[in-house]
């Protein structure tokens, strides 16, 4: 086995690709260079060390579940509604994630509710924070599937160990007592430690018609809106605008 073979084998073995993918080149330029050893090795690491970082980032956002891609540069922050285009300011800057803060976007349909959640959560993902989308009827779902299992409190520690979870539709579909409960129990969990995204079409007057009960309306909008960032994205629809300036460039 040759110099290059051997190298090619010990960054299989201890799993180093970048460096097997580049090491030659930099070679070549550290001779060209007159660079000393340790600036070639250190060449060779820190591209190995931004290569992972990115990794870990596609990573997040691949574990995080998101339906689809939204950035915060494909948002038309002139679409969104005032309040939305206000606190987007103080929002994508990700604080409240580190405090610990809820979000609760609230809003008639297609305002961009769910895309500015989604963006904001890949950004988080970015930034190397450990995210989470569901569908609020899809979380009930699973939290009783694992209560049927017996492995309810297995997710309610994982769930809790997210930095951010995005819980998408909150008024859609109403569900019964033990669902009620069963996500009361899970968002407090994470009240005041880690931050939650809720988007919902109806005010909070109205959740009542989703929870059933009133007292557990109660206790979960205490919960929920404790020192969080409330966001009024009622308006036009976001979505019509983005068709209607599609169409404007097609015609």
């Amino acid at each position: 086995m040759n110099l290059n073979e051997q190298i090619i084998e010990y960054t299989k073995t201890i799993r180093l690709p970048e460096i097997r993918k580049i090491y030659k080149v930099k070679a070549e330029e550290a001779v060209e260079a007159n660079c000393s050893y340790e600036e070639y090795l250190n060449q060779l690491l820190e591209s190995e060390h931004y290569r992972r970082l990115e990794n870990r980032k596609l990573s997040r956002i691949r574990s995080a579940n998101f339906p689809n891609k939204k950035y915060l540069e494909d948002l038309n922050i002139d679409f969104l509604p005032e309040d939305g285009r206000k606190k987007l300011k103080i929002l994508k800057n990700l604080d409240f994630i580190r405090t610990g803060q809820n979000v609760i976007l609230a809003g008639n349909p297609g305002t961009g509710k769910t895309h500015l959640a989604i963006a904001l959560g890949i950004k988080a993902c970015m930034e190397d924070f450990k995210v989470l989308f569901t569908t609020i009827p899809t979380l009930i779902t699973q939290l009783k599937e694992a209560q049927s299992q017996g492995s309810l409190r297995r997710m309610e520690l994982r769930f809790e160990k997210y930095d951010l979870v995005i819980c998408d539709e909150l008024g859609y579909i109403s569900f019964d007592k033990e669902g009620s409960e069963l996500l009361f129990t899970n968002l407090s969990l994470r009240a005041g430690k880690k931050s939650t995204i809720i988007t919902t079409n109806l005010s909070f007057e109205r959740w009542q018609e989703i929870f059933k009960d009133p007292v557990l309306t109660a206790a979960m909008v205490d919960r929920l809106t404790h020192k969080a960032y409330i966001i009024n994205m009622s308006g036009d629809s976001y979505r019509l605008k983005e068709t209607n300036e599609w169409l404007k460039k097609v015609d």
